[in-house]
């Protein structure tokens, strides 16, 4: 898989917490192909290659899966994002990667997750969240909006959608599936890159800049980014 340059890798070991993924692991068995199948890119990052479910474990996904994301994400966030990949299986066809935004942690931590869950390889790289979100500028996010205007993150499970260039350059568009994300489309929110979101920030600044509500990446991270995710697949932001 391609593994996003400049994110810290993941070495997993043995773990002794389990996490309960119960109704979420039913809800990545939907993803699951064999553990040892090899990665599958689309030659055009717009038309995303689909994983068919077929073999599956007793956890109901890949164990080497459930090991990424067990290190990668908090289980508490990984198991609503499960669920929620489940809940809008008919919108995001594209079901052998996603991401996941854990707004717990504050900007300077890489809290923009990317989990392949047919290798169960991850990786991970900083993202910003909105000014609306974070009036005093702490680098944390405190509060989460719909509102047009607002220049807030939005929580919930987006879809990404069709690229374009825009007045931050080259831009992604996403929909929003929930209610509480819905103005998506209509609020702009979308992925693209920012120098405030550059890894040089962090040692600078103690933290990142804020957008208006959009998922901004580093500048030199966005082809990346694009490249794993494709159209037609699942973010999933959210605080633990």
């Amino acid at each position: 898989m391609p593994i996003i340059k400049g994110m810290p890798k993941l070495n997993f070991r043995p773990d002794r917490r389990a996490v309960m993924i119960s109704s979420a692991g039913i809800a990545l068995a939907a993803l699951s192909g064999p553990a040892t199948r090899p990665f599958l890119r689309s030659s055009h990052p717009g038309r995303p290659t689909a994983v068919p479910a077929t073999a599956r474990n007793a956890a109901g996904m890949p164990q080497t899966a459930l090991d990424a994301a067990r290190f990668s994400v908090e289980p508490k966030l990984l198991r609503r994002a499960l669920a929620a990949l489940d809940q809008h299986s008919v919108s995001v066809k594209a079901r052998d990667r996603m991401a996941i935004v854990d707004f717990t942690a504050p900007s300077s931590d890489p809290r923009l997750h990317f989990l392949d869950v047919v290798s169960g390889k991850a990786s991970r790289l900083l993202v910003a969240h909105g000014s609306g979100s974070d009036p005093g500028h702490t680098g944390f996010l405190e509060r989460f909006s719909n509102a047009l205007g607002s220049n807030a993150s939005s929580e919930g499970a987006f879809l990404t959608g069709d690229y374009y260039t825009g007045k931050h350059g080259r831009s992604q568009r996403l929909v929003g599936l929930d209610p509480t994300n819905n103005n998506a489309l209509s609020r702009a929110i979308v992925i693209h890159s920012a120098w405030y979101a550059n890894d040089e920030m962090i040692p600078v600044h103690g933290k990142l800049g804020r957008s208006q509500g959009c998922f901004a990446v580093g500048e030199n991270k966005l082809s990346d980014v694009f490249s794993f995710l494709g159209e037609g697949r699942m973010v999933f932001a959210a605080r633990a």
